[in-house]
């Protein structure tokens, strides 16, 4: 294989890479834990929290929200690592650091 056409597919290879990581990217994944839930983009930002407002809520019950908040938040990451490593998997490690 001469030079240009193994340069051909490292570019070809980096350019599916970057549409894989872009879709995503695009996605929206959801977490939830009892009275709370999460959506966080592809790129791991905080779209939307919901707290459930039918319940009232007493001092006791802020810490206890505030924990299911981080523990829907830690899902709702882990989720996004679990489709990043599925799509973007099958690269090998082609271009490390990358993403």
């Amino acid at each position: 294989m001469n030079m240009q056409a193994i340069m051909k597919q490292a570019q070809a290879l980096q350019k599916d890479m970057l549409k894989t990581k872009s879709e995503i990217d695009e996605m929206t994944f959801e977490a939830s834990s009892s009275l709370v839930s999460v959506k966080v983009n592809g790129k791991k930002e905080v779209v939307e929290v919901h707290i459930d407002d039918t319940h009232s809520f007493e001092k006791e019950d802020i810490e206890m929200l505030q924990d299911m908040i981080q523990i829907a938040m830690n899902e709702a990451m882990k989720k996004v690592d679990k489709m990043t490593e599925e799509k973007m998997g099958r690269f090998g490690g082609s271009l490390p650091g990358m993403f």
